[in-house]
């Protein structure tokens, strides 16, 4: 059966109480008899496989490295292409 946890809205007590799904929430606070909210508890999860980041949840050692990452600051000057000679043209006399 699920903890649910109260917090009464006038003097700030908070109890929790071990209910089913479909039994009714408590309404009032047992110490002042004024209105009481559940808590929302926060629930952590750990997403694991592929898709997901090794470095993003705390685990044993990992085979996968990142990859490395190259970077150039300085470009090569372009070398010019030499300029094609122009066509030999034929003069032949018949």
């Amino acid at each position: 059966m699920p903890i649910y946890g109260y917090r009464c809205t006038a003097c700030s007590h908070e109890f929790e109480r071990e209910q089913r799904i479909t039994e009714e929430p408590i309404k009032v606070c047992e110490r002042c008899d004024a209105l009481v909210k559940k808590i929302i508890y926060p629930v952590g999860i750990s997403f694991k496989g592929s898709g997901f980041y090794v470095n993003d949840y705390k685990g044993g050692a990992s085979t996968a490295a990142p990859a490395a990452v190259t970077t150039t600051t300085e470009s090569a000057p372009a070398t010019a292409a030499p300029t094609p000679a122009p066509a030999a043209t034929s003069t032949t006399k018949e």
